[in-house]
């Protein structure tokens, strides 16, 4: 009301200073009026300024607007990020069990992970990540559950996440290390593994691992892999300056195909899949300790909140079963990791 109260006496004031001029009829007398009124129009806005928002700087109304950060993330925590656990259904869910199939991208060629089992009649899927994929489908279809449940898609490391995107498949239980810059492209589980990233070399290779001992040696890691990360960030730290980072390859088991050939000195991948590595070729070796802490994790959509909700829950589930993760991780793991291995027990979750 101050605002309005102040308009109107001031167009007033200009009202009757131009009548007292008419007399004046030259150019001079419309100059001042012109001058007043753009003085009174500039002079407006900040009244109406203090009329709603009382004094401040400059007598204008000032928004001192904060820009919201979104939090920084935290690459030690970002396993525990994952939603709550729940046995709700969804529209995800829901079109999965009305296309009767779940699509899951998976690994083939990683011994004891995800391979084809050579002893099989068909040559079968086989290993840790897909028991899970298995107890997964399970739970999903329930009674309607066969062995034509579940659509094995073999895709490399460096197509993980477009496959996900892309809704090429469901999900991806494939070794997949969270991270945060992943976790902003797709959504993960809660943590079904612990490992850590570890150097695998020859026998006979004078290499000790992570460590001086790299210097001027051909080291070889899967595109897009937390192991290159690791190596382009910590090489002239951790690792001399004159390790030479091969180009990336698409698949983690090119890089022990290289070491093989001799075209590599060593592979930097993660443990669990190094000690399956070392399990085929009995040549090679793990050098020193795992140098960072790792957890898998299932990978699906951002938008797929059902889903990620359900896979929580089983594997609730599967961590505790005698027929679950301890009996898959004896079957598959334990000749190579070890009972006293860290990887040896499932990771306790934590939810945002």
């Amino acid at each position: 009301m101050r605002a309005r109260s102040d308009f109107l006496r001031r167009l007033r004031a200009v009202r009757r200073l131009r009548i007292s001029l008419r007399g004046w009829g030259g150019v001079g007398a419309m100059a001042v009026v012109c001058v007043l009124a753009v003085a009174f129009v500039l002079l407006l806005p900040l009244t109406q300024s203090r009329g709603e928002a009382g004094a401040d700087l400059g007598g204008q109304r000032t928004t001192q607007g904060v820009q919201a950060r979104a939090p920084k993330c935290d690459e030690s925590t970002i396993q525990n990020q994952s939603p709550a656990p729940s046995d709700a259904g969804g529209t995800t869910i829901d079109a999965i069990k009305a296309r009767g199939v779940l699509k899951v991208g998976v690994d083939q060629n990683s011994y004891r992970w995800g391979y084809r089992d050579p002893n099989s009649a068909k040559g079968d899927l086989a290993g840790f990540d897909i028991d899970l994929v298995t107890a997964i489908a399970k739970n999903i279809f329930g009674s309607a559950y066969t062995d034509k449940s579940i659509q094995f898609l073999a895709i490399p490391t460096n197509e993980r996440i477009p496959a996900i995107q892309k809704n090429r498949v469901d999900m991806v239980v494939r070794t997949m290390t969270i991270t945060c810059k992943r976790a902003g492209q797709v959504a993960f589980s809660a943590p079904y593994f612990v490992t850590g990233q570890q150097v695998l070399a020859p026998k006979v290779s004078s290499i000790t691992g992570y460590n001086d001992t790299l210097a001027n040696k051909r080291v070889c890691s899967a595109k897009t892999s937390t192991a290159n990360d690791s190596l382009n960030a910590d090489k002239g730290k951790k690792i001399p300056a004159s390790v030479t980072i091969m180009d990336p390859v698409p698949n983690q088991l090119d890089c022990l195909v290289k070491l093989q050939l001799g075209e590599a000195d060593a592979v930097v991948t993660d443990g669990a899949l190094a000690a399956s590595q070392a399990a085929q070729d009995p040549t090679v070796e793990l050098k020193g300790s795992p140098f960072t802490t790792e957890y898998y994790g299932v990978a699906m959509n951002l938008k797929a909140t059902d889903l990620v909700r359900r896979v929580n829950r089983i594997l609730e589930t599967y961590r505790t079963s005698p027929s679950g993760w301890r009996a898959s991780y004896t079957k598959w793991l334990l000749p190579t990791l070890r009972a006293d291995s860290k990887s040896a027990n499932p990771p306790v979750p934590q939810y945002k």
